[in-house]
């Protein structure tokens, strides 16, 4: 008997909206032996039916004509929302334009006349329940491998501000990458995925090397003004050198005792959390491009997660780095 309950809960389910109450039965009545059926007596109703229970439901058949709205409302809808729902139209009258136009908009998979053949009915049902389930499958391993996908971006992200780092102070340092990291996973990385109904991996390869690229000329061009305008001899001087380059670029920071308090953690993540079609703020490229040049001046900084503060405390400059560092830090984002 629970198993038997468990298995229903899990299989998906059909809405049923119609301003006919007998309908309402009638559909219950010849469909409810092959799936769970919701039903609702307007656009509204089913509406409501599809914020509640969007997740299990695989079909959602309406009624044209009803009250108030057409049944086409509904289902343009369910497709915007919910575009894994099958989505089948019904009506006892011939109001073609409407249900040509649902069909040519991709807003119905199905048009069923009334009166129904039960027989035809419950076939159409059993097959629309079937292609549910296939396109459930079908979502549940492209979602798999666009987390694959997402994982990669981000792992070449991480990749490129080493890439960076070893092209414009040297190989050998690793320290401002050690900071950077370290400051973005303390901010927290949210998992920002591109819009894959709109990006294919071609348009996600090339906005990602637009993006990117932008981003390295920025960090250089910030770089070379750091060490042509600056040259000090001590933490403290470096790190009000730091601030000041930082508001200039729109950055909220102020000094606190012996160190920096960064007040918008997410801008610290901004390179390697944002989708690839966003832009890096100027700000951003100033951060990294001011750990390059405090490198240069021997100050390494220390990021130590504050409420909802990041402060940045003056550390000791690392010299080694383990040569599986970068796969470290790759693992926790």
């Amino acid at each position: 008997m629970e198993e038997a309950k468990a298995t229903e809960e899990l299989a998906p389910a059909i809405i049923f909206v119609d301003d006919e109450a007998t309908a309402l039965k009638y559909f219950q009545r010849a469909i409810g032996s092959l799936a769970p059926v919701l039903t609702g007596g307007s656009v509204e109703e089913g509406k409501a039916l599809l914020d509640q229970h969007g997740d299990r439901v695989g079909v959602l058949v309406s009624d044209q004509r009803m009250p108030r709205e057409f049944g086409n409302e509904l289902l343009r809808y369910a497709s915007e929302r919910y575009p894994h729902v099958v989505r089948i139209l019904t009506t006892a009258y011939s109001e073609i334009d409407q249900t040509v136009e649902a069909v040519n908009l991709g807003h119905i998979h199905r048009y069923i006349k009334k009166p129904w053949d039960i027989t035809a009915l419950r076939m159409e049902m059993k097959q629309a329940l079937e292609l549910a389930v296939l396109r459930k499958e079908r979502d549940t391993l492209v979602r798999e491998k666009l987390g694959v996908l997402q994982k990669q971006i981000v792992a070449t992200r991480v990749g490129l501000v080493r890439t960076l780092s070893a092209t414009l102070i040297g190989p050998e340092r690793f320290q401002p990458v050690e900071t950077y990291l370290a400051a973005a996973v303390r901010a927290g990385v949210p998992n920002s995925e591109p819009d894959w109904l709109l990006q294919d991996y071609s348009d996600l390869v090339a906005a990602e090397s637009a993006r990117s690229g932008a981003f390295g000329h920025t960090v250089a061009a910030h770089f070379a003004t750091l060490r042509n305008r600056h040259d000090v001899s001590n933490p403290s001087d470096a790190l009000t050198v730091l601030a000041a380059t930082l508001s200039d670029a729109g950055i909220n920071v102020r000094r606190e005792g012996d160190g920096l308090l960064w007040e918008q953690p997410a801008a610290l993540a901004e390179f390697l959390a944002e989708p690839g079609d966003q832009a890096v703020s100027s700000g951003h490229a100033a951060w990294l491009a001011s750990l390059l040049w405090l490198d240069g001046n021997g100050v390494a900084l220390q990021p130590v997660r504050d409420g909802n503060t990041i402060a940045l405390r003056p550390a000791r400059r690392g010299s080694e780095f383990a040569a599986d560092r970068l796969a470290m830090w790759i693992e926790q984002f």
